[in-house]
Order: C-alpha cells, then structure tokens, then sequence
C-alpha cells in the first residue's frame, strides 16, 4: 500500500461515535432489568417456597400430596421453565423495540 494513503482498516481517533448509544444503553438496561426480575422470581420459588416456607406450605395440598412437598419437586421446575418462555419472548419484543439485529 502507498505511504500517502491512510490504512482504512486502522481505526481513527477521529471516527465518529457509532449511531445509537443511548439506543444500546436503553436496551441493556432493560435487559438488565428483565434479568434481574426473572431472578429474583425463580429463588424466590426454588429456595423461599422449597426451604424457607416449606412447612407452612405444608399446610396446603395439591391433591394428596403436601404443596411446599410439590413445589419443590415439580413447581419449581415448571416455573423455570415458564421463566425461560418469558424472557425469550421479552427479549424477541426488546430486539423489535431496539431494532438489535443478530
């Protein structure tokens, strides 16, 4: 390559910033935000329903069998799979709202 032509491959320091940083900033904040919600609702199941309050639970059937009993051998494992459904879908809104292209 000739001496007097910059390398186009080299960033500049002069480069604008790229379009959209408040957008990016907006978007991973709510992800962030979803994140930490989803969280918050499946240790609240798996460790506060299945250890914390499980004999008061107890109290409750389903069926014949004790409710802190099932939820922490089959509630809880439905609510975190129900948990996964809604942040793919949460996040398929995000990335329209955004327009994050993969």
């Amino acid at each position: 390559m000739p001496e007097d032509q910059p390398d186009s491959s080299a960033p500049s320091s002069s480069s604008p910033e790229p379009t959209g940083g408040a957008q990016n900033i907006g978007y991973w904040k709510a992800n962030l935000r979803l994140i930490i919600i989803l969280l918050s609702i499946w240790a609240f199941v798996s460790f506060g329903c299945s250890v914390l309050w499980i004999e008061w639970l107890n109290k409750f059937k389903i069926g014949t069998l004790p409710l802190g009993f099932w939820i922490a051998q089959q509630g809880a494992i439905y609510v975190f799979v129900i948990l996964i459904f809604v942040y793919a879908l949460a996040m398929d809104h995000y990335d329209r709202k955004f327009n994050v292209k993969e």
